[in-house]
């Protein structure tokens, strides 16, 4: 039976043309193969981890930049919307997370539920949650203000859990978080954006004008920090205790934490009485979890254990495009009058 015929039987069933899956996730791993075959070692691994350090700075830098007074104004506008993407980001999200403790050592090990912790207290993404908001229809502007209280917020919020949860023995072995962990945090990504807060009025224009270089620098420095990150891994030997199985359970635990949030994320805005354009912000902005933010408060946090740490979050990442890639289009299908969009979902 040809594609068109199965259209017609199944009108409501779209098959994607092809997988979502995302050229800078490739990168990423082809920046873990580089690091796997050439990693930095010696005076390499030094310089590189200033290169880091420097690219780091100037992209929270950047951050603080682009983040209006405006914007702040807008999204305080709908703060029962934001307390919700921000109770998901970060109490719901930890709760699974300490919950995941019991799957140790039966399909983590505790060194990869350190890194499932770890992803679990790590800021919302704004890219992707306003991409398929837009896709599914929903509230762009809300996901576009979830997304940045969300990463702003995790600046603080996410080496403070991390201290807690992980330093204080939550995470199961492994992390090494410390006092001197957290004051490193302050001086590499809080100041810097604190530094394009106040700079923003003399810097916003040339921020504008070259979007495209500064989106360019964003990426780079994220491969730079999973580059450094993973050599760090290979010259300790780290990668040595990982298995096909422990990737393969790993993978499984993902996906039913992403399940989960998923779940959660929609009915909550449900029970809460948002609209359907809302409920969708909600749901992704409230069930994604960020590697702009993430790997560089990683590589501050966990030094050589970093490559480990960062790889739940990683495989997180490509799991959720792909998943709410089918999910955004899955409801762009659906037919939506402007009184079902204010109606409760």
């Amino acid at each position: 039976m040809n594609s068109r015929r199965l259209r017609r039987r199944f009108p409501r069933m779209r098959m994607p043309s092809r997988l979502p899956v995302d050229p800078f996730v490739l990168a990423l791993l082809m920046t873990v193969g580089l690091a796997a075959l050439l990693p930095a070692s010696g005076r390499a691994a030094g310089v590189a981890g200033g290169a880091t350090t420097g690219a780091v700075a100037l992209l929270f830098f950047l951050y603080g930049a682009r983040l209006s007074t405006r914007e702040v104004a807008d999204g305080l506008r709908h703060w029962r919307l934001h307390a919700t993407v921000l109770a998901c980001t970060f109490v719901l999200f930890p709760l699974l997370g300490l919950a995941a403790r019991g799957l140790v050592p039966y399909l983590l090990t505790p060194q990869l539920y350190t890194g499932v912790l770890f992803l679990c207290l790590v800021a919302s993404t704004m890219q992707s949650s306003v991409a398929f908001t837009a896709m599914a229809r929903g509230n762009v502007p809300a996901a576009i203000c979830a997304g940045s209280f969300s990463s702003l917020a995790g600046i603080v919020i996410t080496p403070l859990l991390a201290a807690l949860l992980i330093g204080g023995g939550g995470g199961g072995g492994g992390g090494g978080i410390s006092a001197g962990s957290v004051a490193g945090i302050v001086a590499q990504l809080l100041l810097p954006f604190l530094a394009g807060q106040l700079l923003r009025r003399r810097v916003s224009g040339f921020v504008v004008r070259h979007r495209r270089l500064l989106g360019s620098v964003d990426r780079g420095s994220i491969l730079l920090v999973v580059y450094t990150a993973f050599s760090e891994g290979m010259t300790a030997g780290v990668w040595h205790r990982v298995t096909p199985k422990d990737l393969a359970s790993l993978l499984l635990v993902e996906a039913a934490l992403l399940a989960a949030m998923l779940t959660l994320s929609w009915y909550g805005a449900k029970r809460l009485g948002f609209g359907r354009a809302d409920g969708i912000a909600i749901q992704f902005a409230g069930s994604k979890k960020s590697l702009a933010s993430g790997l560089p408060i990683a590589s501050v946090l966990f030094g050589p254990q970093a490559s480990l740490a960062v790889l739940p979050l990683m495989l997180f990442h490509q799991l959720q495009i792909m998943v709410c890639a089918l999910l955004a289009r899955r409801a762009a299908a659906r037919p939506t009058t402007p009184a079902a969009a204010r109606a409760t979902l």
